[in-house]
């Protein structure tokens, strides 16, 4: 894809981000879901633990899909077609970006290919095109939720980033004391404290700002901590993975994590779980975290 495929006019992504959230909320197409919070600090690591207030709206919505799968005989797909009032902006030819109807976190951006891809298909370089040319536009955390195992409630591949700080009172990414000590050999880091598979590539934080340039070197490093982590695809390093994983991306460092379960004793866990944020249904779901810990919770979900 070459440079003038991008369709997105650099410096107008965060306007027309908040521009459409204002909007989506004034005509009920954005669907916040309020939320609590507290944390849980484990090994120097500050875990924002949120309560889900309201799970009526998304728990509707997903019974209204499993209707019209049984009517229709096929997997309902929020993004074909898209639902309009939740448009935010053409990024290229290949994708575009929408709100999260159903947010937990303001701002939080959807990434999506226009044409129907799997969400278990590895990423390519038109995918971190698209990535590089949002996160260009703000500082945020990127993530992708490999596979059902992983945390992806929807079949249609999308990225999704949420705007920094991840803490209300101003902490930015909560692992990044732990990235910070991580040990590298060969460009490969990794966290002693984390009980679980996981490798880190460190990014040149200029990559947001070329996304077109470097997208091959980005994805030349994640398809490296794929193949350290035990991933490949069904063609060599593309096509359909061999196993979920979670993939957190920033302008300076990159993680990925492979899954083994979705959840522990009820408690559902996406990528964000190993950026340090995690969300409970309910108080009694918020004592297991206290009583189990954290990483000892992301450490049953992972790969050993």
């Amino acid at each position: 894809m070459s440079e003038n495929q991008l369709l997105l006019v650099p410096g107008t992504l965060w306007k027309r981000l908040k521009e459409q959230t204002e909007y989506a909320l004034e005509c009920g197409a954005l669907q916040p879901i309020p939320t609590e919070y507290e944390f849980v600090e484990q090994d120097n690591i500050r875990f924002l633990v949120r309560i889900l207030s309201n799970l009526s709206r998304k728990d509707e919505a997903r019974k209204q899909q499993e209707k019209k799968k049984v009517v229709t005989g096929k997997d309902f797909n929020p993004f074909l077609p898209y639902e309009e009032d939740l448009f935010v902006a053409d990024i290229s030819r290949t994708h575009l970006c929408l709100l999260n109807k159903y947010n937990v976190v303001d701002h939080h951006l959807l990434i999506v290919t226009r044409e129907f891809e799997e969400q278990e298909n590895l990423l390519n370089l038109q995918d971190f095109q698209a990535l590089g040319s949002c996160m260009g536009e703000f500082e945020g955390l990127a993530f992708y939720n490999s596979g059902k195992i992983a945390g992806a409630s929807q079949r249609h591949k999308h990225l999704q980033v949420v705007p920094l700080p991840m803490a209300p009172d101003g902490e930015k990414i909560l692992i990044d004391r732990a990235i910070a000590i991580a040990t590298f050999d060969n460009g490969i880091g990794v966290v002693s404290d984390f009980p679980f598979r996981h490798a880190i590539a460190k990014l040149d934080s200029a990559w947001v700002h070329s996304p077109v340039e470097s997208a091959a070197e980005i994805l030349e490093s994640y398809l490296t901590l794929l193949k350290v982590v035990g991933i490949e695809g069904s063609n060599g390093m593309s096509g359909k993975q061999s196993g979920d994983y979670n993939l957190l991306v920033t302008g300076e460092w990159m993680l990925v994590v492979p899954r083994s379960y979705e959840d522990f004793q009820s408690i559902s866990v996406n990528s964000l779980g190993f950026a340090g944020a995690l969300l409970v249904k309910n108080q009694e779901q918020m004592n297991i975290i206290k009583e189990q810990k954290p990483l000892t919770i992301l450490g049953h979900v992972a790969s050993s």
